[in-house]
Order: structure tokens, then C-alpha cells, then sequence
């Protein structure tokens, strides 16, 4: 799951094309493994699994056993849509925070829910993002971004967890330019 992590941070960059002041080695990277259980409920209708929210860090990768459905994401003008497991082989990846502030903007935060299964027990989660003490800084200098401005101010990645624990969906208001 790291090699895949990092391959896909290797591609993300590529796209993005930092400057050379951004090297790979100043996006030192840590895997977190944090497993969500959402247990059956035979009346899902008065549950939810997990309220809508965006991930923290820079990629959520989303194992969903036993095919069990219930990740949706807000997708604009047309609501909630449910994202159904392809097959127990197959991975979900979501953008999360730390990556939309990283790329200014052009990949925005996944805002998703997960709703849970009449008759399965649904068990997923896997994020990769950057170390604590790393400072996040948008990539606004390549040649491809003459004249645009950053959108957020740089901010520790420490500094920014404690702001969303406090602030939640405030939180980038309250690092936005």
C-alpha cells in the first residue's frame, strides 16, 4: 500500500510540476492506517455510518470489504451519489485537505458520507499524507501558473489538524488568502 501511495504522490506532482525550490524529498510522506467499522443496521434509514466531511491529510485510499455499498460523495448539482464497491479487489482514492491546499485549489477535497448497510457489516479506511512537522506550502510557481496567486497561506500540517479539530468546515476560511 505504500508503493501505491507513492506512485500516485509521484503522479500527482508530475501533474502539478513544482518549482525547484519543491523537491520530492520536502513531501516526506506517512501512511495511517485508521479502520472504520459501520455496523449492519436492520433500519438504515435511522442511522448514519459517518456525517459528511473531507478527509485531513493528502489521500484517503478506501479498501471496502464484502462489497458492501454506503460511501457517497456531494457531487455539485446533482447531490448525494453513491459510489458502489466494484469488486473486493478494487480501491477508492479521495482527495482530501492537505492535498487541495498543496495543489491551490485544482484538486478539491472530496466531500463524501457513509451511510451503513441493512445486512453487512461494512469495515474500510487507509490514509497518506505528510508528516506533522511538514509545512504545506500551495504550488502556484510553475510555468503553466504565471500570474496566479495562492489561494491559502503555507501552513504546518500540525497547525492544521488542531484548526480543523476546532473549526471543522471553517477551517479553510481560515487559512484562505
Amino acid at each position: 500500500m505504500k508503493a501505491l501511495s507513492f506512485q500516485l504522490w509521484l503522479l500527482i506532482l508530475n501533474y502539478l510540476q513544482p518549482s525547484q525550490e519543491h523537491s520530492i524529498k520536502s513531501f516526506e510522506s506517512t501512511g495511517a492506517l485508521q479502520l472504520n467499522s459501520y455496523p449492519y443496521c436492520p433500519n438504515p434509514n435511522h442511522a448514519l455510518g459517518l456525517a459528511p466531511h473531507t478527509d485531513s491529510l493528502f489521500l484517503t485510499i478506501l479498501h471496502q470489504t464484502n462489497n458492501t455499498k454506503g460511501l457517497q460523495i456531494l457531487k455539485k448539482d446533482q447531490g448525494w451519489t453513491s459510489i458502489a464497491p466494484v469488486s473486493n479487489d478494487a480501491l477508492i482514492v479521495n482527495v482530501s485537505d492537505l492535498l487541495h491546499i498543496l495543489s491551490n485549489g485544482e484538486f478539491p477535497s472530496v466531500y463524501h458520507r457513509v451511510l451503513v448497510d441493512q445486512t453487512k457489516h461494512r469495515v474500510s479506511g487507509l490514509f497518506f499524507g505528510p508528516q506533522v512537522d511538514s509545512m504545506i506550502v500551495p504550488l502556484v510557481s510553475s510555468e503553466d501558473n504565471v500570474g496566479v496567486v495562492p489561494k491559502y497561506r503555507n501552513v504546518k500540517v500540525k497547525e492544521y489538524l488542531d484548526l480543523k479539530a476546532k473549526h471543522l468546515e471553517k477551517v479553510f476560511s481560515m487559512i484562505r488568502f
